[in-house]
Order: structure tokens, then sequence, then C-alpha cells
């Protein structure tokens, strides 16, 4: 008997992954593929549809050359996605009418001003469970139509819309299906997480026709085949869902009060609600985290705009660092920070805060500050962001978690969960396998293939490595946590 393989697309910002999976969750070969960035105008971010496309299929024919006979035993694959980036393409020709504008783009941060003067963010937090942001989906697609004029167009029906699946969907699959799961609807601003529908209300305050979205399907539904060009033979595209969810379930963070925190570009921290759609006072967001057989199971989510990303930034753009592993030896060389805090603010703040207008900000600078100050300062910055979401969904649940699940390319940092279980109070849970965004569209994969009779036959699949236990004083978290909340202050309404 040959073993079942499972193949999972993780389509990320930064990059494209693919991953092969045997049945029992473990790697068989893995292969990323970067492409560009584009920043355009401060604060704005893009990408090129076709990079997007190109290192998808680039990971996937690698990862699949890596591992013998490997087509040949996929019995389905799953794909995991970058939320919130928009995307509109020609219905005809499936060509782009502009670049994808990612999920950090705060170009139109004037329009979620005017959510605000017309009265409708208490309407869209109550249809949607979001807080109105550039970050989501609906001003976006408001802005292409409205720049480009292309109303009349998307009225006719000759323009689809489509976040990160859903157009990898259509452009990889045979028959182009034009397909979102319920997951990555609830991240547009224009989907009913209560009634499980577009909801007109929202569509006709934003101009847009509801023609042009995709149909809304399970996270774990066979929705088309995977293109045989693209690796000799049909594969049945059997899952999608936005990375976070994908994660969430990838942990086997099943029961309520589970939570998990990704650290990727950004951190994004879920707890699963389960049934019920908990509506925060604490100004974090309700979304759907899966809907599975019929059933919906809600989470409720805090989101860091920049956490690995401001590690690449110390890399990148200001040299400090040559590689990312480099940063946890560099900043372990030193016994703190010297009293530095850096906000990485870069694209404004996301959970608790939600400013737009917050922009990056070093404080504490002295003329005995080196570079390992400045490389610790980043890393803390991400284990402080993340706290205050902790803190947010605490206050926000009513519950506390007996620990907090970890995964994504920054949890491999030692440092920085050593810290993060420091400055939280709560043992951090590492698993053996980080790539959970890419296990859990696997998982979905597999579950709507039969593969897992049911979600309690996956929790076995989900290996424990390493546990970091909190070993810092309560009197010195609260002094740090003080001094942080001091710089974020500083940091906020500067680009207003």
């Amino acid at each position: 008997m040959t073993t079942p393989i499972l193949l999972a697309v993780d389509q990320g910002t930064t990059s494209s992954r693919a991953v092969l999976f045997d049945d029992a969750g473990r790697i068989l070969s893995s292969h990323s593929v970067a492409f560009k960035q584009h920043y355009p105008q401060p604060g704005w971010v893009e990408h090129e549809p076709e990079d997007i496309l190109r290192s998808v299929t680039e990971a996937i024919q690698t990862a699949v050359s890596l591992v013998d006979n490997a087509a040949a035993n996929i019995v389905a694959m799953g794909i995991t996605n970058q939320r919130e980036t928009t995307l509109v393409w020609e219905k005809a020709t499936g060509r782009c009418v502009c670049p994808a504008i990612v999920w950090q783009c705060r170009r139109t941060a004037s329009y979620v001003e005017k959510i605000e003067k017309d009265g409708m963010s208490e309407t869209i937090r109550e249809k949607t469970g979001l807080i109105p942001d550039a970050y989501f989906s609906a001003t976006k697609l408001k802005y292409i139509l409205d720049t480009l004029g292309l109303h009349e167009r998307a009225e006719n029906g000759e323009l689809c819309f489509g976040t990160v699946d859903s157009f990898l969907c259509w452009h990889l699959c045979e028959n182009h299906p034009h397909v979102t799961d319920e997951s990555n609807a609830s991240r547009t601003m224009l989907y009913n997480i209560h009634l499980h529908k577009w909801d007109n209300e929202l569509l006709e305050y934003f101009g847009i026709p509801e023609k042009m979205l995709p149909r809304v399907v399970s996270s774990a539904e066979a929705v088309g085949m995977l293109s045989p060009m693209i690796i000799g033979k049909p594969i049945p595209m059997c899952s999608l869902a936005g990375d976070q969810h994908a994660a969430l379930f990838g942990q086997a963070c099943f029961d309520e009060g589970m939570v998990k925190n990704t650290y990727g570009t950004g951190c994004f921290m879920l707890m699963n609600t389960g049934s019920e759609c908990v509506q925060s006072k604490k100004k974090l967001i309700s979304t759907v985290a899966w809907r599975l057989s019929g059933k919906t199971t809600y989470a409720i989510e805090g989101s860091v705009f920049v956490a690995g990303a401001a590690i690449q930034w110390l890399r990148d753009e200001m040299g400090l660092i040559s590689s990312a592993q480099e940063s946890e030896a560099l900043a372990s060389s030193v016994k703190d920070t010297g009293g530095v805090y850096c906000v990485p603010s870069f694209t404004g703040l996301g959970a608790p805060y939600w400013d737009m207008y917050s922009r990056g900000t070093i404080i504490g600078i002295t003329r005995g500050t080196g570079r390992a100050h400045i490389v610790r300062a980043v890393l803390e910055s991400i284990a402080y962001q993340s706290q205050d979401l902790l803190n947010a969904i605490i206050e926000g649940s009513g519950v506390t978690p007996k620990n907090m699940r970890v995964d994504g390319g920054a949890s491999a940092n030692g440092f920085l969960m050593q810290f993060q279980a420091d400055i939280s109070g709560i043992p951090i849970v590492r698993p053996q396998t980080i790539e959970t965004t890419a296990l859990g569209a696997a998982l979905f994969a597999g579950y709507a293939i039969g593969l897992y009779p049911t979600v309690d036959d996956i929790r076995k699949y989900v290996r424990r490595d390493s546990e970091f236990t909190p070993k810092m004083s309560e009197d010195e978290r609260s002094a740090r946590l003080r001094k942080w909340h001091d710089a974020v202050q500083r940091s906020m309404d500067w680009a207003k």
C-alpha cells in the first residue's frame, strides 16, 4: 500500500510555500518561493498578481519533485492564504486590472473615516464582527472600482473580486471556479457572519455588485481540480481557509477557550469561541474560524500588523543583522535593551489600538545604545504586542487560557518564545511542526475526503515540541509593560 499524500499551499505575504504531508501530518517535503513587495507610496503595499501565481506554481512543482512518485499519491490539496489582500480580474481573460492591494496597505484610511462619519461603524461591526479599518477588503475593493472607473464593468458582470484563495482557485483549477470559503469571506467587511451570506445593505453602501463576488463554500469541500498542467495530473482542490484559521485548526484548537498565536509577517492571535459569536468589548474582532459539515465555529482575534516584518526590516533596510537567525544570538548577547523600546507600527497599529496613523518609534536611546540593544528591543516588541492581544482576549472573553500555542517562522526563535512566556505569565507551547498553517490546510483537505472522519481523529497528529515557562517576576513584568504602553502612546497619531 502507498501512503496517501496531502498537498498544502500556504500563500503568504512575502512568499508562497508548498508542503507535502503524509496522512499522519508529517512533512515529506517543503519548498518556498519569495516574491517582491512593492511600496509605491508611504503606507501603500502591493503585490504583482503574476508574482503570486508564479511563486505558487513553482513552489508546488518543486515540492512535488522532491518526493519520489509524489504526484501519483496525492489524494487532495488545500490552499491557505494571506487574508484581506484584494484582487480584481477580468472574467473573460483572467487578467488583473491592477496590482493586488495587500492587507497591510493603508491607502483607504480616508474611506474608513467616512464610514465613521456616515454612522455605519456599528452596523458593520454587528453584521461582520469586524472593526472598520483599511485592513479589510471592502474599502480596498471600493477604491479599485472608484479609482479605475470600473463600476459599470462590475455591474455588467465582467469583473471578479477575490481574496488570494479565490484568485488562486480561479487561475489554477480547471473550469475557473469562482469560490471562497467562509473564513476568508468573513474578512471582507461585506459578509454577514450570522446569516452566512453576502450582506445586501453593506454591498449597497460600498457600491459593490454581488455578481462580482465569489460563491462561499465550506472550509473543507471539493471545489475543483488542479489543472494537470501544474504537476501532470489533476488533483482535487478540497480546502480553502484563511491562514490564521488554518493555523488554529492545525494547532488542534478545537475546544472553546484554546488560543494560538502565529508569528509571521504580523502576529495573529485567535481564541476558539465555539458555536457562539462572541462580540468583544476590547476592540478585538469576531470572525468565522471555519465552517465544516454545515456547522460554523467562531473565534475572536487580535492582529499585530508588524512582527516578523520588523525582523526583516532589521536585516533588509537597517543592515543590523545578516539573517533572521542571527537576531536570537545578538539579542541574547546583552542582558536587556538598556531601556530602549521599539514600537514597529510601520503601517499603523492593529488590536487593541486600531490606530491607522501610528508610525514606528524607537525610544530610550542613549550614547551607550548598541546594535544588540536595538535588535533585542525589536524582538521584545513582538512579544509586547502579542501580550496586548492576549490581555484583550482574556478581558473580552472572560477566559484565561492554560497556555498559548505558537507557530510561524519567528516561533523558532527561542529568545522570543521565552520572553513571550515571561511577559505573558503563561506557558508557551511550540509544536514539532511550526508550519501549522500549511498543516491546517492539509488537515482540512483530508477531512473533506474522509481521511479523518472527525476532528477528534486529528488531535493525535499535532505533536508538542517545546514548552517555555515564565521566569520573570510579576513586579518586573508590570514595570516593563508600563514602559511599553508609554512608548506606544508616543507613537500614536503621528501620521495624522
